[in-house]
Formats: C-alpha cells, sequence, structure tokens
C-alpha cells in the first residue's frame, strides 16, 4: 500500500513551500493542506510543537521544517549520492536558517526608524555577506555551473530556491541582482520539468 503524505500548512508558500517542491521534483503524490486561522487554532495543541508547516506520514506527524525535509529528501533520493555530499547538502541547508534571525527582527521592530535601520543593514551588509558566502560554495562545485553538491539537484538547491524567494518577497529587491552565480542556479532549479510544472500550477497566493 502507498505511502500516504501530507503537507499541512496556511495557503500560502512560506516553509512548507520547501517540502512541496521535493515532492514536486520527486514526483510523488501528496495531500496539500491549506488550513485557515479557524482550522489552524484547533489543531494547534495536536501538532508536535504547536507550529506548522507539518509533514504526516501515514498518520504520523513529523514537525521541524528541516526535518522533514530531509526526511523526503533521503526518501526520494534528493540528499546527495554520497555521504560527504549528503553531510555538504544538510550544511548549506543549515546556513540558510542563518539569515532568518535579520529578517524577523525587522518584522517584529515596532519602532518605524528601528525597523528601517534593521532593514537596511541587512540589505546593504549582512545580505550581500552571506550571499557571497554561499556563492563560494556554490563555486567549488563544479565552477557553479550545475548544483551544490555532486552532479544532480538535491534538498539543498530545492530549499535555496524557497529561501531566496521569501528573501526577494519580505526585501522587496532581487537578492541576487550581484551574484550571477546563484541567479543561474535559481533558475536551472525552477526550469526543471516537474518544479517548473509545480510553480505554474501552484495556488496564486502574496507569499
Amino acid at each position: 500500500m502507498p505511502t500516504h503524505y501530507k503537507v499541512i500548512y496556511f495557503n500560502s508558500r512560506g516553509r512548507a513551500e520547501t517540502l512541496r517542491l521535493i515532492f514536486a521534483q520527486a514526483g510523488v503524490d501528496y495531500e496539500d493542506v491549506r488550513l485557515d486561522a479557524d482550522q489552524w487554532a484547533k489543531m494547534k495543541t495536536s501538532t508536535p510543537f504547536g507550529q506548522i508547516p507539518v509533514l504526516e506520514v501515514d498518520g504520523v506527524m513529523l514537525g521541524q521544517t528541516n526535518s522533514c525535509a530531509r526526511y523526503l529528501a533521503r526518501k526520494f533520493n534528493l540528499a546527495g549520492k554520497t555521504e560527504l555530499d549528503q553531510a555538504r547538502a544538510d550544511m548549506i541547508v543549515d546556513c540558510f536558517g542563518d539569515t532568518v534571525g535579520p529578517i524577523v527582527a525587522f518584522i517584529m521592530e515596532k519602532d518605524e526608524t528601528k525597523k528601517a535601520e534593521i532593514k537596511k543593514k541587512y540589505i546593504d551588509e549582512q545580505l550581500p555577506a552571506y550571499l557571497t558566502l554561499v556563492e563560494a560554495l556554490l563555486t567549488a562545485n563544479h565552477g557553479g555551473d550545475k548544483f551544490f553538491v555532486g552532479d544532480e539537484v538535491t534538498w539543498a538547491d530545492i530549499t535555496f530556491v524557497n529561501y531566496i524567494d521569501w528573501m526577494s518577497h519580505m526585501c522587496g529587491i532581487d537578492p541576487l541582482a550581484n551574484h550571477s552565480k546563484l541567479a543561474a542556479l535559481r533558475n536551472r532549479v525552477e526550469k526543471l520539468p516537474k518544479i517548473s510544472a509545480w510553480i505554474e500550477k501552484r495556488p496564486k497566493t502574496e507569499r
């Protein structure tokens, strides 16, 4: 009997979109559950950490986006072919999380002057420095003309595409304007036939 998967999140891309993109690339069916505020309030206490997204596998709930994505990547051969490639993919995904703090800081800041200062510093200084390091990791593999690790797409590339989409939305800029290798990677991933098909048909949401 086939495994029954559910991705449970709001009607937006957000963190859950990494899971949906992995399913798309793997060509595996799943139930795309999109909650409204009332539905989420009713089920919140039943989730592992009171948070979504949640990945449900044959009725078993898994929390924490990266853990869920890593599970799927290993299941669908998108984690990297060798143990070293898998470790590098994990490292790259974990480093994406380091960018979240400053973004959350300026989102949550109530003082508009401070908000603007935090956002400007992030866009002008922190984000370019981070992307320079990430681009160096990409360039170290086949000159940056394929993917982050090995010869094939992994969940590191897929997660990257979703993070960049989120950064673009939150910052109101193209983060990759001065990072041509990373921009080319984003285009390669988004043009993969199965991912391209998902992007075309997925629900149209602001983010």
